[in-house]
């Protein structure tokens, strides 16, 4: 097992990175920008170094500045958390080459599933149902209708290194073709630093389910079920729950034995998360993180396995020492995520925190990195906290998520938890009649 961990991340998941180590025994080392001098991250740690500027491309994204904070302070291994550095295939060549363990895939994986177009070549090729589309980057506008014309509209321009919905654009018709190809080449080159697009059939009403999977490096692989998160604004998760209130044993176990046995194929190592959309019984896979997800928190209440301790052992070259046949899923559990936002706008509202109070009970569990005066910078994603509840039943879960949500105090800023809880009053998400398009509707009917 490693001595001591640099964890190269901020907020609520270094945080929980934290607790995680300290229960295995392992000490830790964070990393912060000036603005973030007095972060949580940076006072629960062993140790803390400051490694640039607010700006994240002069302090999270800093790769030489990262590495340098693990060499003085003698760290054995990495972890990139989620967002930033996570799922940059460069970072982690350079983390194993200057002797550090990097917690997470190979930058081969890495690299492998953060092409959309590759991912989904592999997917297809290991048996996994996949989205119709073009069978690689497309170029010329006259390629893009050809293959619209061949799977047939409406279908979504995607970027191949896209993420969150940039570079995504819906066409319903050849006349909008043109246009849609150009913006989200122009969004994709701004965001990714690679213009490069492809085509994919318009799913019209999925869900959104993604399952979770773990592997070691000793050739033992399990799925963790699935995740509901076809609660979305713009492309970004508010809500997500597990199990998904759409899928059927027989349907769980389908899906999750397609992607065990993906990832078995490839030799995939640590934790991983299969997204797919998914309509009337079928799957299509989209895309792949190679990373520990902000919504891990809702499998871990239904399964009892730590995720984020279970990717510190396997990057240690600890086996699982379970199998499939040993994971068992228990109630039912949701996911809140609490942003510094406007509830009716969404617009950020950094600024001091005067007044904190946690909700707490049976089955309520906060992930957070607030405290009482703690200043909200407006440097980084709005995200504060997120409120976890556990039931044994979805119905008990939503009872559960209101009164911890009617608990929960954070004064100083706007927060999102009006949002959630008059989200809670909507008859159609207590019935778990959504799919990935409804939120944006409620919220203009809001």
């Amino acid at each position: 097992m490693f001595d001591k961990v640099l964890i190269a991340n901020r907020g609520e998941i270094a945080v929980r990175i934290n607790s995680a180590c300290r229960e295995l025994g392992i000490k830790t080392v964070s990393v912060h920008s000036t603005a973030d001098a007095d972060a949580m991250h940076a006072r629960l740690s062993d140790e803390s170094v400051c490694i640039g500027p607010a700006a994240v491309r002069d302090s999270y994204l800093n790769i030489p500045s990262i590495i340098a904070a693990a060499e003085i302070t003698n760290a054995d291994a990495i972890h990139p958390g989620y967002g930033f550095l996570s799922e940059n295939a460069n970072f982690a060549s350079i983390v194993e080459e200057h002797g550090f363990t990097f917690i997470g895939p190979t930058p081969e994986h890495i690299s492998l599933m953060g092409d959309k177009v590759r991912a989904k070549e592999a997917m297809q090729s290991l048996g996994v149902p996949v989205v119709p589309g073009s069978p690689g980057t497309l170029h010329d506008i006259s390629e893009f209708h050809a293959v619209a014309e061949e799977i047939g509209y409406p279908v979504l321009v995607k970027a191949v290194s896209g993420g969150g919905g940039r570079g995504m654009k819906r066409v319903y018709s050849p006349d909008e073709m043109s246009e849609a190809v150009s913006m989200a080449r122009a969004e994709a080159q701004a965001a990714f630093n690679d213009g490069s697009l492809y085509l994919e059939k318009l799913i019209d009403s999925p869900r959104h389910v993604e399952v979770q999977v773990l592997a070691d490096q000793h050739g033992t692989a399990v799925h963790l079920g699935e995740r509901d998160c076809s609660l979305q604004r713009r492309h970004q998760k508010m809500v997500e729950e597990a199990p998904s209130s759409a899928l059927n044993a027989a349907e769980r176990e389908r899906i999750g034995s397609q992607v065990v046995r993906a990832v078995s194929e490839i030799g995939y190592r640590g934790v991983g998360t299969m997204e797919f959309l998914y309509e009337a019984g079928e799957f299509f896979f989209i895309e792949m993180n190679t990373r520990i997800q902000v919504e891990h928190p809702v499998t871990e209440m239904i399964t009892g396995i730590d995720l984020v301790r279970e990717q510190i052992r396997v990057a240690a070259g600890a086996p699982l020492g379970y199998g499939q046949e040993d994971i068992k899923f228990n109630g039912h559990a949701i996911e809140c995520r609490v942003n510094a936002e406007d509830p009716v706008n969404f617009q950020p509202s950094p600024g001091r925190i005067t007044g904190y109070h946690p909700p707490g009970g049976l089955g309520v569990r906060v992930d957070s990195a607030l405290y009482q005066d703690y200043s909200v910078p407006p440097y980084y994603d709005s995200l504060l906290a997120k409120v976890i509840v556990h039931g044994s039943n979805r119905n008990e879960c939503l009872m559960r998520l209101r009164r911890a949500l009617e608990e929960y105090v954070i004064t100083g800023v706007e927060t999102t938890i009006p949002f959630h809880l008059k989200l809670l009053a909507n008859a159609d998400f207590a019935n778990g009649a959504y799919d990935i398009h409804w939120l944006e509707r409620f919220i203009e009917k809001s």
